[in-house]
């Protein structure tokens, strides 16, 4: 077996997680070659590509959407092309709300279209919003506000600049995520493997590694598990393709309120990191074993 590994040029060098799963597909005699995405390859000598880093897709998004498109018409693509294009916008997340998956109470702002936050606030009844464009990723252009006049204003210009260009969401700003963070879950094969809590510095809302939040081991909740298998579930009656009957790999992160209840905040399908730090050695183990079924079931 060979394998690609999709990655971007210029990956920062203090990314290491996916260290200890590069050395189970050795253990495991699985040959790899880690291959930035856009670089000249030929795709068809590997038995799968599987899309890790690369982060840089979201501002070169129609390039990395035809670059998808070329690799899966030469091997396999993990997650697949159906998936990747689903997930790569948030509406995805009312689509699920739509089918009784919960997310966060959302507002819903169209491209093109203008809004007052003050009346939507007010019609919320919400004292603190949080935004956050439909595409995008790494905390890109997020706000948070509070209905103060200074708030207000902020949120407004905020809205103003972005829904010209780009579909919004609009949501209560759920402040635990300061305290408690957000918790994640990571799948494969749509078998949960372990979980993670990430913690933002104090004061902020941003719990991605870039901006100093710190993670830990976490056991997911029932109430987390749950939803979490609803919304895999979901998204695989609906847009797997029929050769397929799981997802190879997901992150399924949470968000909850002052009382506990978790929402679902992302499925994160294309590119997430799978915090092997803290699932050991049966994490990488886990992905590695999900990897030959996918190969093999293709001969």
């Amino acid at each position: 077996m060979k394998i690609a590994i999709a990655t971007r040029h210029n990956l920062p060098d203090w990314e290491q997680d996916d260290q200890p799963f590069f050395q189970a597909l050795s253990k495991a005699g699985i040959q790899y070659d880690v291959i930035p995405w856009d670089s000249e390859t030929d795709w068809s000598a590997y038995d799968l590509c599987l899309i890790r880093t690369t982060w840089d897709y979201q501002e070169r998004f129609e390039e990395f959407t035809q670059w998808v498109k070329t690799v899966s018409q030469q091997t396999q693509l993990f997650n697949p092309q159906s998936i990747i294009h689903w997930n790569s916008h948030k509406s995805y997340l009312r689509e699920l709300e739509q089918n009784d998956i919960q997310i966060a109470p959302s507002v819903w702002l169209n491209r093109g279209q203008t809004y007052d936050i003050q009346e939507i606030m007010q019609s919320k009844g919400w004292q603190k919003g949080f935004i956050k464009p439909l595409i995008g990723a790494n905390a890109r252009e997020c706000c948070r506000f509070d209905v103060s006049v200074q708030g207000l204003v902020t949120a407004q210009v905020h809205i103003d600049r972005l829904v010209a260009t780009e579909d919004l969401v609009l949501q209560p700003y759920l402040s635990t995520v300061e305290t408690f963070g957000e918790t994640s879950g990571i799948f494969f094969n749509n078998q949960f493997s372990h979980g993670t809590r990430k913690v933002p510095v104090q004061g902020d809302f941003r719990v991605q590694d870039d901006y100093g939040a710190s993670d830990f081991p976490y056991q997911l909740s029932n109430a987390e598990i749950e939803l979490a298998h609803k919304a895999i579930s979901y998204v695989c009656d609906h847009y797997l393709p029929s050769s397929e009957d799981s997802l190879l790999y997901a992150r399924i992160d949470f968000l909850h309120d002052s009382a506990g209840t978790p929402y679902l905040n992302e499925m994160e399908l294309i590119e997430p990191s799978l915090f092997f730090r803290h699932g050991g050695q049966a994490s990488c183990d886990a992905l590695v074993s999900a990897i030959q079924t996918k190969i093999k079931n293709k001969e």
